[in-house]
Formats: structure tokens, sequence, C-alpha cells
């Protein structure tokens, strides 16, 4: 029997979680590896998308960022404002309504409900689960690893993070946005500071790096598997990171104070490049350099503070900061996405609203105790699981903003 509460949260969470992802990622083989079928989805969605809508979004950055443009035009086009002021909007928006002049009318209302179950689980996952995991690792792992006082007793910062992240959240999305809004600049800022520094430390070292990154990407090992691999693990990765094609991006990118939708998604289309692309290639190139990516004892945030540490030997109690800074403008982010979502389904009511807080609230606790790979696992099934009825109805609707695109291109004589 598990001994602790942080052991018997995992002991009974964990299982549930695995079956989860065990669904969610039926996977099919292809050259020797398992090929998640909803990672071809994604793709598939990013590379039409990017063709449909002409190769000059192929100038400003790479395939995802087609799929936002199309999802946060969306969001905003089919938003409801209510007599309060109150913004909804997302895809269970544009599913719902936008499909009614599709073939798929009578599919709308079931995806767009689809959609908000998914987004649900999605904010308690990735959005909430993954967020407090990995900033109590961090903390942990900064304050003395397995010496220190909250080894084992990770639910009293998963407790600390709920009390904070309700303080927050019961102030609606005026406050969410103050909030995230001065953490999420400073977070980055300090982050990338620290990453050029390294790099520039190891100036000499990136060209080969460079050249150790693509080579053992599209090596061809185990049977003709390597390649497939290591694509399938990023594309869950980046995916993970930037959201494009998942949906959740729609519902914050609704409340945009603009008349004209395609502007917001133009706006949009910068996310995935800034996130993904600079960010997680800064954070690669640290890894490799440092070698720390070839010692199994590392993984997750640990990894990342290790590889950093191996110049900046201060630098893990820095990234403990960021790492907490990003996880709480993450979680409170996503709760927004959540409670959308909740409210679509349960209604907009205060007491409708009330009862997802505190369910969300719970969730960060959850999460401080579990173990990486069950995190993972469900985060990752319920994030992608939203691009399903998300992506079918970009499809449905992409001949409607791409008729939106053109009016504005001449509008303004682009």
């Amino acid at each position: 029997m598990p001994q602790g509460l942080d052991q018997i949260v995992d002991h009974y969470i964990s299982p549930l979680t695995d079956v989860v992802s065990d669904i969610m990622f039926y996977a099919v083989p292809v050259a020797g590896v398992q090929f998640p079928l909803i990672v071809i989805w994604l793709i598939a969605a990013g590379l039409i998308f990017t063709i449909y809508f002409r190769f000059w979004m192929i100038l400003a950055g790479f395939l995802g960022m087609s799929a936002k443009f199309v999802e946060c035009t969306l969001g905003v086009k089919y938003r409801q404002i209510a007599t309060n002021g109150e913004v909804y909007g997302g895809p269970m928006y544009y599913l719902s309504e936008g499909l009614k002049q599709t073939a798929l009318y009578k599919w709308g209302p079931f995806l767009a409900v689809f959609f908000c179950v998914m987004c649900i689980g999605g904010a308690m996952g990735g959005g909430n689960l993954f967020q407090s995991n990995q900033a109590t690792a961090q903390l942990i792992h900064a304050t003395g690893g397995v010496d220190s006082f909250l080894y084992d007793k990770a639910w009293i910062v998963g407790l600390t993070f709920a009390i904070l992240c309700g303080l927050v959240i019961l102030g609606g999305m005026k406050r969410i946005a103050s909030v995230t809004d001065k953490l999420v600049p400073f977070m980055c800022g300090m982050y990338m500071l620290a990453g050029f520094i390294i790099l520039a430390y190891h100036y000499d070292r990136i060209p080969g790096t460079f050249g150790l990154i693509f080579s053992e990407a599209f090596s061809w090992k185990s049977a003709t598997g390597g390649c497939i691999g290591a694509m399938v693990a990023g594309l869950r990765r980046a995916s993970f990171s930037n959201e494009a094609g998942i949906g959740s991006s729609p519902i914050v990118h609704a409340t945009v104070k603009t008349d004209i939708p395609v502007t917001e998604g133009l706006v949009a289309l910068l996310e995935p490049f800034i996130d993904t692309v600079i960010v997680c290639t800064m954070t690669a190139l640290i890894v490799v350099i440092s070698g720390v990516y070839t010692q199994q004892a590392h993984d997750g945030v640990t990894l990342t503070s290790v590889s950093f540490a191996s110049v900046l030997p201060w630098f893990p109690y820095i990234l403990s900061v960021a790492v907490i800074l990003f996880a709480f403008s993450t979680m409170i982010s996503w709760s927004y996405y959540g409670l959308r979502s909740w409210n679509y389904i349960f209604g907009r009511s205060k007491t409708s609203s009330a009862i997802y807080n505190t369910i969300f609230c719970a969730f960060t606790v959850i999460g401080a105790s579990m173990n990486l790979n069950s995190v993972v696992g469900f985060s990752d099934a319920m994030i992608f699981a939203m691009g399903i009825p998300n992506i079918i109805g970009l499809y449905a609707l992409a001949p409607e903003v791409k008729k939106d695109l053109a009016e504005y291109r001449v509008l303004r004589n682009i």
C-alpha cells in the first residue's frame, strides 16, 4: 500500500490517466515505429491549410501557423457578446453556428459539445496537472532534490498553487489578462536572456550541435524507424506547446477588440513561431550542447535545469521562478478555456462557474503529486482530442475564411 499523500494520489489516479492516453494515442505501425493517428490528423491539417491559403504563409513560418490563422479568425467571427459585456467564443461557436450553412449542419451541435468535453479535460490535464507537476518538480530540484523538505510533500506546493490560482480566476477574464500580461513577457525575457548567454558561451559548438540534431532526427535506425520516431515525438511536443489546430487559442483570441476577424488571425500567426521555433529551438540547442541529454537520470523540466546549470550554476533558482511563473500563467489561461467550454455545456450562471473553478483548483493539488509519465500521457490525450472536432470545422469553413482574407487584401491593397 502506498505511503504518504503524494504516493496515494499517484497510485489511484495514474492508472486512469494511462487508459485515457492509450485510447487517444492509438497508433499504427509505420516503418517500424508506432505512429499515433491523431498526429497524422494534425500534420495533414497544417499542410492542407498552408497550400489552400497559398505559400505566402510559408514565408512567415511553419505549418502550424496556417491552422492557427484559420481557427483564430473564426473564433473572432463567431463570438457572442453578452449584455454584460462578457465575450464567449471558440470552436464550440463556429462549430455550432458556422456549420449551419455547410453539409455538416447536422453534426455542428455534437462536434461543439465534443470539443467542449475534451477542452475541459485539456484544461484539467495539460493546462493544470502538467503545469503543477513540472513547477513542483523544478522547485523540489532547486531546493535539494531528494533532500528537499518538499520531496515527499509535493501536495503542499500544489495546494499553494491552487489557492493562488483560485484568487486570480475568481476575478474573471480581466484579472486573468492583467496577470498574464505582466508574467509572460517577464518570464520569457528572463529565460531567453539566460539562453543567449549560454549559447554565446558555447558559440563554437552551435554549428556542430545543429548538425547532430539533424543527423539524429533523420537517421534511419531501428528498422528505418528513427526518423519517424523522432518526428512523432517532436510533433507531439510542438503541438502541445503551440496548440496550433487544437482549438484553445480561438477562445481567448475571441475577446480582442476588432471588427475585422482576419486581422486577429494574422496576429495569431506569430504564436507558433515564437513559442516553438525560437524558444523550443533554443532549449534544444542548450540541452544538446551541454551533453545532459545523454543522462537518463533527468527528464522533463529537470533536464532543462541541469543543462542550463552546466554554464550558469545559479540558474536552477532562476528557472524555478520562470517555470513557476509560466506554470501559473498557463494554469490561469487554461482555466479560462475550460470555463468557457463548461459554460457552453452547463450554462453561464455564477453557480456553474463556481463549481468548475473548484474542480480546477482541486486538480492543481493532484497534479503536483503524480508521476510525470502519467501526467504527460493524459495531458497530451485530452489536448490532442480537441483537435479532432476543431479541424473538421476548419476544413468545412476554410472557404469562408479564404473569402474573408481575399476581401481584406483588397481592402488593404495587399
